[in-house]
Formats: C-alpha cells, structure tokens, sequence
C-alpha cells in the first residue's frame, strides 16, 4: 500500500522563502500549496484542508497570527498542525503563538532539512499529543524568567 501524499500549505510573503519551501517539501515527498498573505493562505486551508500549515507571522492584511486564530477557530482546520515559521525571535512572539495554539515554531534563517523534520513529526501526532507538546513548551517558555532583560 502506498502512503497518501501529504499536502503542505506554505504562507509567506517572501518569494525566495515560498521556493525553497516547496523545494525542499516536495524533495520530502509532499504536495506544496502557496499563498502569498494571509487571506489567501486562510481561503487555501478551507478550500484544501492541508495535512500541516508552515506560517510566516509577517504578512500582508491579515498577518500570522490572524490565521492562526481563524485556523484554531474552525471546526475544519483546528487539528491542523501548523509551523510558525518567521523572523520574530522575541520570546513573546514564542508565547503568543504557543497560546494561540501554534505546533511548532522555527526562526529564519532555517534549515530546509529541520523543517522537513519537523513537519514530519507534527503529521505523525495525534491532535492530542500535539496539544499534550503545546501545553509542555507554553508551561517552560512561562516558566523561563526573563531576568535577562
């Protein structure tokens, strides 16, 4: 039995970030889907119900985090996973997303490779230990204390 191809929607607004995204993704074995903003990633998801989502925070109109919220809200795509993929590596953009029920979060620069690894894992979880991952990172980020500052 051959295993179903799965289908990533990428949601970037940067051109050199949406190629080597699909690149690398389809090199891994999966059907790439693009949007350039947030409207048109939000309309893709609901159209193609996408096996994971990788998300830039940063976008035109409806930035990341609107997504993210419409995603969660949705019966159809609550359980999807989706990778926060962006340039924001604030500790509060961290926390805001893991709240907002983002599965992973990855800082660019990236590693084509660590995403496809990630994905992979995201996909292979059960909704329920995704949540069981989010609560745990959520628990240690707020359990950090931002001395540092």
């Amino acid at each position: 039995m051959t295993e179903a191809m799965s289908r990533v929607l990428v949601i970037d607004d940067e051109p050199d970030v949406l190629l080597l995204c699909r690149v690398n993704l389809q090199h891994a074995g999966h059907e790439v889907l693009e949007a350039p903003d947030g409207e048109r990633g939000l309309a893709v998801a609901m159209e193609e119900t996408p096996n994971a989502v990788v998300l830039d925070l940063m976008l035109p109109g409806l930035d990341g985090y609107g997504v993210l919220a419409a995603l969660r809200e949705r019966e159809e795509t609550k359980d999807i996973p989706v990778l926060i993929l962006t340039a924001k590596a604030q500790r509060e953009d961290r926390v805001r997303c893991w709240e907002q029920g983002a599965s992973e979060y990855m800082t660019k620069p990236f590693s084509p490779a660590a995403l496809s690894s990630a994905l992979e894992q995201l996909m292979e979880m059960s909704p329920e230990e995704r949540e069981s991952r989010r609560a745990e990172v959520l628990r240690k980020l707020l359990d950090e204390s931002p001395t540092w500052r």
